[in-house]
């Protein structure tokens, strides 16, 4: 068993779920998702312009953070240095999944941020879903557009123009939070079209259950 093969699975056995859930394409190589080695300083990440449901545990790129390819017969995510930015800049993350999951890519062709609709939503992922200013895919300027959003602690956000971008702890969680994103999004999508007013929690309860969750990720 090699050294990477753990994180390896992860990652397949995540792409498999949200392929078959529709996060992700089925026969498309759109999105990429990534977890972070136990050494740190690697990162295990899906391969470029191959479909999520063909993947072999061989077809898993590892890279370290100078973006030299350890593993994996296949060039790994054109958005690579994404996820490392991500993990740079956020040590409470190990994991990181990029879709283009249809509800969450409404509000990135909207420009419209997602607020703090749910007790749950602020919770696990944050009070606001913000929105990542659009640069082509694999670009510096994506990279430095995600890094500046990362220090309000969040677990998702909107890349405008592309698609969702959800962190977590570990694998799981980055993958609860991707169906957490796309539920709020859903259901903010239809609230919006219905013209009725919406409304969002209290100051009060925003306050509470950001407290909270600075005590469950501190």
């Amino acid at each position: 068993m090699g050294a990477y093969d753990h994180s390896k699975r992860e990652i397949l056995e995540s792409c498999r779920w949200l392929a078959e859930n529709g996060y992700l394409g089925r026969k498309t190589a759109g999105g990429n998702i990534s977890v972070r080695a136990t050494d740190e300083q690697t990162v295990a990440i899906t391969p470029s312009g191959k479909s999520y449901l063909d993947l072999t545990l061989d077809d898993i790129c590892v890279i370290d953070f100078n973006y030299h390819q350890l593993e994996g017969s296949l060039p790994p995510s054109i958005e690579a240095a994404m996820h490392i930015g991500v993990y740079t800049h956020r040590s409470d993350v190990t994991a990181v999944v990029h879709t283009h999951q249809p509800y969450a890519s409404v509000f990135s062709i909207i420009n419209k941020p997602i607020p703090a609709l749910f007790d749950e939503i602020i919770v696990e992922i944050g009070g606001m879903v913000e929105i990542v200013p659009y640069a082509f895919s694999g670009s510096a300027e994506l990279v430095q557009n995600v890094v500046r959003r990362l220090d309000n602690n969040c677990h998702c956000y909107i890349i405008q123009n592309h698609g969702a971008l959800c962190l977590g702890a570990n694998m799981n969680r980055a993958v609860k939070n991707t169906e957490l994103l796309e539920n709020v999004a859903r259901i903010y999508y239809y609230g919006l079209i219905s013209g009725q007013q919406i409304t969002t929690l209290p100051d009060a309860a925003i306050g509470h259950f950001s407290d909270m969750r600075k005590l469950r990720f501190r």
